[in-house]
């Protein structure tokens, strides 16, 4: 028979009850108790689905209230010492302020850094490593849920982070060393995690080490060969878990090592199936990883069975199916869009119905196709629809795409002819103050934009209580005495949603909703076919808030790299084309904002870094086409406008070529929870332009201290000069209160003019 698995599943919950949960507790609205059994029934839940589904494992552990990496600090007791952690039961509360900085016990602190986990839209939290770290196992939550588990008769397989991965992920804090000398002390507590496992009979352990889909060097393959010599071989199963891309060249290093099984990537590197079955040992099982938990489209699975069946006949029960990584990065169930096209929906598959395809695999190899042909037939109906469909290709588009040319791609002229222009007319103090774009989406209007696209309230009155909310934010800002103010995005459900529902070739859901970390959820749109833009998106609304004041009023954008990155993107074409449809459709609406008097305008590719391959040789060319689907959407604008974008949670250091062949006039970051570490690169690079770095954590509800600010302002001018210093927040504050924007704005605003003063002492 051949076995069927997955490596984890949806957390998030119908409706997402878990983002739900998370908030009252964290408002105090919800006891731990209440917590604990709501998390309960969503994760007991979830299994029934898989057990449903006729999945042979059911993966457990990779349920998480906030991070499935913080989940692993908090088990091996990586607690940063600002946590005022002394051992013992590392708790709910603890996790929590480790991620946000605040919990509803304890004190308020800095919280970890976060960034994202390699090529995804999920962040994760940073382990902290110092030179004396310490490991105990801290935390007995897998083990609980291993026995709610049995408890239900459901076939276990614990899901834990390989100790390689972990260190890999984590960051040096304090004196430097090398964190894989922290092996040593690390192994001993992974032993002893699989013996308790062990002692709970459980058949099967996943580890997952995604890192071997990077480029590792020797002694992190030595590291990986010494390590699961002495974790291997043993009365449990170890399933080694391996995705988001091909082992390249530690292909030989994964089949050889001391574990019963190898999940492999087979969407992202199919390529390489011959050469593992050719490589792996006549006992090792092989995980193939054939349906796509990273998209939501359909699986051609009479295409699939075709690849599965010589496997097959070669393996025999060695060969297991599984989805290509973890369906957390995809929506829980197609069933809730009652709304969507009849036509596309069928081209869909989201986590319960890529479970389904699982098993119609399974049956088709077990039992013969003749047992699933209807489902086979359904499936080959989908994809060849699709392929044929209209509305997917549009020669409008395609026209416009080959009138492409070289001039679109610079501006007219180089920074610092453009800058002197610029500030002539903004007449800027030392270290400019703005704002990232959003501020609070309050319940008020998200009320409004609900009614508004149910019909319950008319198009002109919608308009007007919006235009109502832009003028309360505007006279906000001018008050606090912001210096380049947003109109603070009311209107906007989502920074790619809003854009791509005013585009053709986006579909969107009612409910498919992403875990993006913690309780932050999206909802990323479909691209489905070509890309136009048919009327201005953003234009009426800037202009407006321009209208308000005589300060200069960014327009904001979503670049088209961040806008690809962040959706579900169609897979019978390159991304790159995609992207560059993207270009031009936004650069249409770049120019008629400066048409409109909006001088300065933020094109944000929050993604940038996070769309880059994992695999170093791949870089130039992501970065080519990425940088230039950039240039195009805003290369058209006149020298004395001035150009923004923004990057957040994401390492750019080793990218900082591409950044600044951008081009853009401010670039704004992210710097608040990693110190300032991301200007390290400034120190050795003359980076031409103006950057703003975070100095305020958007995602902690604490107020930042001027002192605080003060201090990473101090070390970003060592690096970069400061009449190229702006000070902003790290991101938007759209999941903020009010009050506790105005308080951290305000402390930012005093901090400003602290560091003026020393400007001109």
């Amino acid at each position: 028979m051949t076995y069927i698995h997955n490596l984890g599943f949806p957390r998030i919950g119908e409706q997402r009850s878990l983002k739900v949960a998370l908030e009252q507790y964290w408002q105090g609205l919800m006891g731990t108790d209440e917590l604990l059994q709501t998390c309960t029934r969503l994760r007991k839940r979830h299994w029934k689905i898989q057990m449903d589904a006729g999945l042979d494992y059911i993966p457990v552990g990779d349920f998480s209230y906030y991070d499935h990496v913080l989940d692993m600090s908090l088990m091996l007791g990586v607690i940063p010492e600002r946590f005022d952690w002394h051992g013992g039961d590392a708790d709910l509360d603890l996790g929590f302020r480790m991620a946000r900085g605040r919990a509803p016990s304890g004190e308020n602190v800095v919280a970890c850094e976060m960034t994202k986990w390699f090529d995804t839209n999920y962040h994760y939290i940073v382990p902290e490593f110092s030179h004396d770290q310490s490991f105990s196992l801290s935390s007995d939550r897998l083990f609980a849920e291993v026995a709610e588990a049995q408890a239900m008769r459901l076939p276990a397989k614990p899901v834990i982070l390989g100790p390689l991965s972990y260190l890999w992920l984590g960051k040096v804090k304090g004196r430097p060393f090398d964190k894989l000398l922290l092996l040593q002390r690390l192994i001993p507590l992974y032993r002893e995690i699989l013996d308790r496992l062990d002692e709970q009979g459980v058949a099967w352990v996943q580890i997952d080490e995604p890192v071997l889909a990077l480029d590792i060097g020797p002694d992190w393959r030595q590291a990986f060969a010494d390590t699961y010599a002495r974790l291997g071989k043993r009365r449990l199963n170890l399933m080694l878990a391996t995705y988001f891309g091909g082992l390249g060249d530690n292909l030989e290093l994964a089949c050889n090592l001391a574990v019963d099984g190898l999940h492999i990537d087979c969407v992202r590197a199919g390529d390489e199936l011959d050469a593992v079955v050719a490589a792996i040992g006549d006992e090792m099982v092989l995980s193939a990883g054939c349906i796509d938990g990273r998209n939501i489209w359909r699986n051609d699975l009479c295409r699939t069975l075709a690849r599965l069946k010589p496997l097959q006949a070669q393996l025999g029960e060695r060969l297991w199916l599984a989805p290509s990584c973890s369906l957390l990065h995809v929506p829980m169930d197609l069933q809730w869009e009652t709304r969507m096209d009849g036509e596309l929906r069928t081209w869909l598959a989201f986590a319960r119905q890529k479970l389904n395809e699982l098993s119609v695999l399974q049956c088709a190899l077990d039992h013969g196709e003749a047992s699933v042909s209807d489902e086979l037939k359904r499936s080959a109906a989908a994809v060849n629809a699709r392929r044929a469909s209209p509305s997917v290709h549009r020669e409008n588009v395609q026209q416009h795409m080959q009138q492409l040319a070289p001039a679109m791609y610079k501006r007219r002229s180089v920074c610092s002819e453009r800058l002197p222009q610029q500030q002539a007319w903004l007449k800027l103090p030392c270290y400019p103050t703005t704002t990232i774009g959003s501020f609070p989406q309050t319940n008020e209007i998200r009320r409004l934009r609900r009614l508004f696209k149910t019909g319950e309230l008319q198009d002109s009155d919608y308009r007007s209580l919006m235009q109502q909310q832009i003028a309360q934010t505007i006279r906000f800002q001018e008050r606090i005495g912001l210096d380049v103010l947003v109109h603070g995005e009311a209107e906007r459900n989502d920074m790619v949603e809003y854009f791509g529902e005013q585009l053709d070739g986006f579909a969107f859901t009612q409910h498919g909703w992403v875990q993006s970390y913690g309780s932050r959820c999206v909802k990323p749109p479909i691209i489905y076919g070509d890309v136009a833009r048919p009327d201005a998106m953003t234009v009426e609304w800037a202009s407006y808030a321009q209208s308000l004041t005589d300060q200069p009023v960014k327009g904001m954008l979503t670049g088209p790299v961040t806008m690809l990155n962040w959706s579900f993107v169609r897979d019978d074409q390159p991304r790159s084309a995609t992207c560059m449809q993207i270009a031009l459709a936004l650069r249409q609406e770049v120019l008629e904002l400066e048409q409109a008097g909006i001088r300065v305008i933020q094109v944000d590719e929050a993604a940038l870094r996070e769309g880059l391959p994992l695999r170093q040789r791949d870089w130039t060319h992501y970065l080519g086409w990425a940088v230039q689907s950039f240039q195009v959407a805003v290369s058209g604008v006149e020298d004395a406008t001035q150009i923004h974008t923004h990057m957040c949670y994401s390492d750019f250091n080793d990218i900082i070529d591409a950044i600044a062949e951008m081009d853009a006039d401010v670039i704004t970051i992210e710097t608040s929870r990693s110190d300032m570490a991301l200007l390290d690169v400034f120190e050795s690079f003359d980076y031409p332009n103006a950057i703003g770095p975070g100095v305020f954590d958007i995602h902690s509800p604490n107020t930042p201290s001027v002192e605080h600010i003060c201090a990473l302002m101090r070390q970003a001018r060592r690096r970069v000069p400061e009449e190229r210093l702006w000070i902003n927040p790290d991101c938007g504050l759209k999941t903020r209160t009010w009050p506790e924007v105005e308080a951290a704005l305000s402390v930012m605003l005093e901090a400003a003019a602290l560091l003026r003063r020393e400007h001109s002492a």
